[in-house]
């Protein structure tokens, strides 16, 4: 065989594997982005998508400016998730900007991200869940801008419950995705 026709399968090869890979949407019909709403950003914050349908944000609202370091961020640091979701909420913008940002000037700084859920559901769903939370808010930091190398994630599902109780009160507060310095 020649060398044009192994390039050429590569090749062919390569545009399938991209192609399976695209992020449209999911079964439920609900989209692949991120952020759910992005008209409540305010500012000149610009929101789309890569072709791999990550989430892209880019520009600045004066978001951040209050926070000055890490013992700023932690008084801030937990992002809420709707019930079986991993989906950022736009109202999370300002805080996970000041975070990038922080991390983007303190190439030296890292953070874990821990995925938790309420008690609903199996433990090992719950384990799942949080995980994909905790990598969703990873995955958005890295379209801000901060390195890979930064960022571990660890999921606790329903494990470390922030309020015990068996109502949606409690629950909402349980599912969460928290940063910690």
């Amino acid at each position: 065989m020649n060398k044009k026709f192994f390039l050429a399968a590569a090749c062919l090869l390569a545009a399938f594997a991209f192609t399976g890979c695209s992020t449209t949407g999911s079964e439920d019909g609900r989209s692949g982005t991120l952020v759910e709403d992005a008209s409540g950003m305010g500012g000149d914050v610009q929101v789309g998508l890569d072709p791999d349908g990550a989430v892209t944000v880019t520009g600045t609202d004066g978001y951040g400016s209050n926070f000055s370091g890490p013992e700023a961020l932690r008084e801030n640091n937990t992002i809420y998730f709707n019930y079986d979701s991993d989906q950022i909420h736009d109202n999370y913008v300002g805080v996970m900007q000041a975070h990038a940002k922080y991390l983007r000037e303190n190439p030296d700084a890292h953070i874990i991200i821990e995925g938790h859920t309420d008690e609903r559901g199996t433990p090992e769903y719950n384990i799942a869940l949080g995980e994909r939370r905790a990598r969703s808010v990873a995955r958005y930091m890295q379209n801000l801008g901060v390195d890979v190398n930064q960022l571990s994630i660890v999921s606790y599902g329903e494990e470390k419950p922030l309020v015990v109780g068996h109502n949606e009160n409690a629950w909402a507060k349980n599912r969460r995705a928290v940063i910690n310095y």
